[in-house]
């Protein structure tokens, strides 16, 4: 049954779509949670109009973080922050994702959905998440899944976010070993050279001096 309404949402007027989608209603969590209904609702989410799918949108209240860290959730999630059209009935799903990003950057799920909002979301959306996750930099670039998510905050963050967080690193007395600790990690590493692809002329000046300071006392 699941199976065939996927493929009935690709080819179905749109009226029809929406009375299909209704029979869904009271059965959204289970279907999101399902190896196959999870399909059903990324394309329930993609092909009509977000009015006419609100009991789905307001079925994941209180649940985000959740749905973020499940291996099917995480895509749901994802395709409403793709094709959401009413940002009023959605801005609750980037509220909780933002209410959990420091537990979502480190899980094996949840880091593709914090990584979806610092590449899609609005300026002020990735500076919280950068405000929250400030002052554990050095920890989180050496975490499998929160690394990547380092990564695309300095990616994707402003210039003001991305001297935060290269200061965190080396700019005080204790940088020089976070930056040797996080060039011998296995995961930092890729960090530390995301910074040097996207610094300034004078910020990689400072880092690559740390990198001679270190070396010269071998």
């Amino acid at each position: 049954m699941v199976s065939g309404q996927d493929k009935a949402l690709d080819i179905i007027e749109l009226e029809q779509k929406a009375q299909l989608v209704r029979e869904l209603d009271g059965h959204v969590m289970r279907c999101v949670r399902d190896q196959n209904g999870n399909h059903v609702i990324q394309k329930c989410i993609e092909s009509v109009p977000t009015e006419r799918i609100e009991f789905i949108i307001s079925a994941f209240r209180g649940q985000v973080a959740t749905l973020s860290m499940h291996p099917y959730g995480c895509r749901v999630i994802q395709r409403v922050l793709e094709h959401c059209t009413d940002e009023l009935r959605c801005q609750f799903i980037v509220d909780e994702i933002l209410e959990s990003v420091c537990a979502l950057a480190q899980d094996q799920y949840g880091n593709y959905v914090t990584q979806h909002v610092l590449e899609r979301g609005k300026p002020q959306e990735r500076r919280q998440i950068i405000s929250k996750l400030s002052g554990h930099i050095v920890h989180l670039s050496q975490h499998k899944f929160a690394s990547n998510v380092v990564e695309k905050c300095l990616e994707y963050g402003g210039a003001t976010e991305r001297e935060l967080l290269i200061g965190e690193i080396f700019g005080h007395t204790e940088g020089t070993d976070n930056l040797l600790t996080m060039m011998k990690d296995q995961f930092a590493n890729y960090v530390v050279q995301k910074i040097l692809d996207i610094c300034s002329d004078n910020q990689r000046a400072i880092l690559l001096s740390c990198v001679d300071a270190q070396f010269s006392k071998r």
